[in-house]
């Protein structure tokens, strides 16, 4: 997992990643970013960074393929809303871990 750029939850039954519009809007969007935070962010972009890591997770972590890690997010992984409190909209993915090959 130290291949992993980003922060990952563990339980005992899941794995978790966290996507969000902007990574640091606070630097991404400067000076004005408190008040653009809320016309610039989207769950689109939310969902596409957290598709993405579980994505990146999945091949970097259990040796899949790119075709094999969206096949098994399609029919695995669940993804919510994680949060919108500061704008920055937030999607989670959940992966089971009893599903995972190995």
């Amino acid at each position: 997992m130290e291949d992993l750029y980003y922060p990952l939850l563990e339980t005992d039954d899941e794995f978790i990643v966290h996507g969000f519009s902007y990574a640091n809007y606070l630097e991404e969007l400067g000076e004005t970013s408190q008040r653009d935070i809320y016309g610039q962010s989207s769950m689109d972009k939310a969902m596409r960074d957290a598709f993405r890591k579980m994505h990146h997770f999945l091949m970097t972590t259990q040796g899949m393929s790119k075709d094999e890690a969206i096949s098994l997010m399609s029919v695995a992984a669940d993804f919510g809303v994680t949060q919108i409190v500061d704008g920055n909209w937030g999607v989670h993915g959940v992966i089971k871990k009893n599903i995972m090959p190995g």
